[in-house]
């Protein structure tokens, strides 16, 4: 999810308006997955955002790489979208749309979005059981996990949706239990 709260506030009007319009035209199915799929293929080509994001290059070569690039995969609607952008000198906030659009029908479909952090992968089945006790506590109708490995937490992990994080790392134990050594041995 975008880590930066202003380009997030500027986007939101983007992504609220495709989805608005995703909604009357009755292509959200086709948009979504054309921006669930623009989500990884931008996480995996540092090149492509890096040079998107550069104010220093033209708005025509920016309109020209996404043609050629993502143009033959993309929803006619979704590739316009992304033209606006691009016009309006917006493209950079690209991900931050995708994040706040995402957001936007994942609320619809009840459906949680919560990040983990971890020490090591989980196993299918662990990754299946915390899925269903996750629905169970949230109520959610599906649950979409963002996991994140983590060596520094030693084990266990850190579960954070909305605005709560449930803490059950090795490392935070152990810094409770200093914590506490700390005040017993203070005579």
């Amino acid at each position: 999810m975008s880590s930066n709260p202003l380009a997030s506030k500027i986007a939101a009007p983007y992504a609220r308006a495709l989805y608005d319009f995703s909604i009357q035209k009755n292509i959200m199915h086709q948009i979504t997955a054309d921006f669930q799929n623009l989500e990884v293929f931008l996480s995996k080509t540092d090149e492509l955002q890096n040079y998107l994001n550069n104010p220093l290059v033209s708005i025509e070569a920016k309109r020209e790489i996404l043609t050629k690039i993502l143009k033959p995969s993309l929803n006619n609607e979704t590739f316009k979208f992304l033209m606006v952008l691009v016009n309006r000198d917006r493209i950079n906030l690209l991900k931050a749309v995708i994040d706040n659009y995402l957001k936007l029908v994942y609320q619809l479909a009840s459906i949680r979005i919560i990040e983990i952090s971890t020490a090591f992968a989980f196993t299918n089945k662990q990754k299946n059981e915390l899925i269903k006790k996750l629905k169970e506590l949230t109520n959610a109708r599906e649950i979409r996990l963002i996991i994140t490995i983590d060596s520094s937490l030693i084990g266990g992990f850190l579960i954070k949706t909305n605005s709560k994080v449930i803490d059950f790392t090795v490392k935070n134990q152990l810094q409770l239990l200093a914590n506490h050594l700390d005040t017993v041995l203070e005579i």
